[in-house]
């Protein structure tokens, strides 16, 4: 299945994509939350959608898609995941994964508009696979992890490099800013994507190709990674984990190269949708 989430911001509704066509699925009483991850709710939607095929509301295109998972309890990230983007960095490999989070609020829909925060000069774009957790996970074994994954999302991984790098402290000052966290346009159960190890994902701005890389290349794959955190924190159905970005990021580039007001970026992964965000400038 392909879960998505529409309407205003803080009103969203549930609702599925079959083929280029959205359905609601409000009917089924349920928002994508912890609550419905936790009791079965992949397996019960389906049932729901199967008895009422053909009977479902049409989901107008002119609609706002929002994230497609409310509120996480928490967003994790997996930073230098890309041997070339530690490079660009100029950063060596982790011999662990590096793991810092986005803030809730962080998180938004998938076609809003990126606020750039008061006083940022280098706000920077970052194309990733993110993970959503299924069930209640804590020290899981590798073998097992695939057991944990309730699907796959598009994450756009929005950072100010002068907050995350230059003010001291943890990374999470540079990457918790609001809107700094777009998802979607929907998740992807693991059926629906193919190989997870093969996905081609890139990313534009204003139409030119900045990122252009290839899950095949991360350096801590993703049932390594749901291991490894879940060694330190209890992951909770929807969670997310978002699992590190290739090179080609602004801060890379001689000289760096920063988002502005009225940039447009653009980013897919094969299989799971593409999103458009427009930059703003913060106003009070």
């Amino acid at each position: 299945m392909k879960l998505l989430r529409y309407g205003p911001a803080g009103q969203e509704k549930p609702g599925i994509l079959q083929g280029d066509q959205r359905y609601d699925v409000s009917t089924f009483g349920e928002d994508y939350n912890e609550a419905f991850f936790e009791n079965d709710g992949l397996e019960r939607l389906a049932e729901f959608v199967a008895a009422n095929a053909g009977n479902l509301p049409v989901v107008a295109a002119t609609e706002r898609l929002g994230a497609p998972v409310a509120r996480p309890s928490k967003i994790l990230c997996i930073g230098l995941n890309y041997s070339d983007h530690a490079r660009e960095m100029s950063l060596a490999p982790p011999a662990e994964p590096v793991l810092f989070m986005k803030s809730t609020t962080a998180l938004v829909g998938p076609f809003d508009d990126i606020i750039i925060p008061k006083n940022s000069v280098k706000t920077d774009w970052e194309v990733e696979l993110a993970v959503v957790i299924g069930k209640r996970a804590s020290y899981v074994a590798e073998a097992d992890a695939a057991d944990y994954i309730a699907g796959y999302m598009v994450h756009n991984d929005v950072s100010e490099r002068e907050f995350q790098l230059e003010r001291g402290g943890t990374w999470t000052k540079g990457k918790g800013c609001d809107t700094f966290a777009p998802m979607g346009p929907f998740l992807a159960t693991p059926d629906e994507i193919g190989d997870v190890n093969n996905l081609r994902l890139w990313l534009t701005v204003n139409g030119q190709k900045m990122q252009d890389g290839n899950t095949a290349n991360l350096i801590f794959n993703i049932p390594f990674i749901i291991s490894y955190v879940s060694q330190f924190m209890t992951l909770l159905p929807g969670d997310v984990i978002s699992t590190g970005t290739p090179a080609g990021v602004g801060s890379g580039f001689k000289p760096p190269v920063y988002l502005k007001p009225g940039d447009v970026v653009q980013l897919g992964i094969d299989n799971l949708g593409t999103s458009r965000q427009v930059l703003k400038a913060y106003e009070a």
